[in-house]
């Protein structure tokens, strides 16, 4: 299994602290428990029988790293969760 890059959108002093994190040694707790991963699990299924449209959108990079970052935490895909906002 791939590991994600996480200090890939974060600022200086976010990379920092994540290197800090990842040098100590200290356990890694998934926050995805088994109802939340069977959740992520349906919206792929349903993701990949939806019919969609492509769309492309330019915004600045900083504009994204909070979204980013967010779907890193919660385990899904970044286009996912700027999707689940748009649909709200």
């Amino acid at each position: 299994m791939t590991r994600p890059e996480i200090g890939k959108y974060l600022a200086a002093e976010e990379q920092a602290l994540v290197q800090s994190f990842e040098t100590s040694g200290a356990p890694l707790n998934s926050v995805l428990n088994p109802r939340r991963k069977r959740e992520i699990e349906l919206m792929a299924r349903a993701a990949m029988t939806d019919e969609r449209a492509k769309i492309s959108l330019r915004a600045p990079k900083r504009d994204l790293t909070p979204p980013k970052s967010r779907a890193l935490q919660e385990g899904i895909p970044y286009q996912t969760l700027i999707h689940r906002y748009v649909s709200d």
